[in-house]
């Protein structure tokens, strides 16, 4: 008998992300970092999401050792991935896929996953992912054997997702770093996948930490060095939150989760205190009136370029 596969059910307003779960340089012990699974598992949000890749698969082995603590999934919650390239050589094809998501549920001790995602395609092309024998055919295979429930896309760029979006092959979109205060260039993509029946998540809304931390020397947005155009349109911004009452990174959630195209905001947390944290600042009360504000801003000198 097949097993049954759990569908994907509407998420939380936010996502737990776990890319910093179990990365190599990471100070905290095994155990710690297992605390911080626990904890994760036991909020009120209802998705965590994780990936092959993430600190080499360590992410997907902390949730699995914390899972296997907790006895099991909890009930209302849900655990996703995503399959990604073969380390080293880059292959990302059918084969690869199914090898994929073998290692990520054994690496979590599931047997199946309610949504399994394509992850940053960069190594194929196009036409190499969605041709007979591409990584897209593995995971309409995994759907077809009941393994996994639903099949994502996630990645940057915006014009390589809205390519995989107009497919019609996808129940679910992951963009990040493209739809916070600094950036706004996935707005039409989210709206685009919404309109056709995907659930969108809408990943990093601090950009990696800029709008949560603020304007600092060495600070990064997606990844990139943060121009002093921008550190200084974020002085801007952290005196109209001031002005507000409410700090940047609240304001930050806030934008992300006004828009109804967007199912649910994916926040990376990696200890309990950080789970805190996040909770206090999504009880913050951030007045509307803030939006427009924001707004008379203009639009920040943003460093992605695709």
């Amino acid at each position: 008998m097949p097993p049954d596969i759990p569908t994907l059910a509407t998420p939380s307003a936010i996502t737990l992300g776990t890319s910093g779960l179990g990365q190599p340089d990471d100070a905290e012990s095994e155990a710690a970092q297992v605390r911080a699974a626990v904890a994760l598992l036991g909020s009120e949000h209802t998705l965590i999401d994780t990936s092959n890749a993430y600190g080499g698969g360590r992410s997907e082995l902390i949730l699995g050792k914390a899972i296997a603590e907790a006895g099991g999934v909890p009930a209302g919650k849900q655990i996703v991935s995503k399959a990604d390239a073969e380390p080293g050589t880059g292959v990302f094809d059918r084969d690869r896929v199914m090898r994929s998501f073998e290692e990520s549920t054994t690496r979590l001790g599931l047997d199946t996953l309610p949504l399994y995602q394509l992850h940053d395609p960069y190594t194929i092309t196009f036409a190499e992912a969605m041709g007979t024998g591409g990584a897209v055919q593995g995971l309409v295979e995994l759907r077809e054997q009941g393994a996994i429930g639903a099949i994502g896309v996630a990645a940057g760029p915006t014009s390589m997702l809205t390519e995989f979006v107009r497919t019609g092959a996808f129940d679910v979109l992951l963009t990040h770093n493209r739809y916070t205060l600094v950036d706004r260039s996935a707005a039409d993509l989210i709206s685009e996948a919404a309109t056709a029946g995907m659930t969108v998540l809408n990943a990093a809304p601090y950009g990696g930490g800029l709008l949560a931390g603020g304007p600092r020397e060495g600070a990064t947005y997606a990844y990139q060095a943060a121009p002093s155009a921008l550190l200084a349109w974020l002085e801007r911004l952290q005196q109209v939150c001031t002005a507000h009452g409410v700090p940047s990174a609240a304001a930050a959630l806030a934008f992300s989760a006004r828009n109804p195209h967007i199912a649910s905001t994916v926040v990376g947390v990696r200890s309990p205190q950080r789970l805190v944290e996040l909770d206090r600042l999504l009880a913050t009360e951030v007045p509307a009136q803030i939006g427009p504000a924001i707004e008379a801003l203009g639009l920040p000198p943003s460093t992605i370029e695709d």
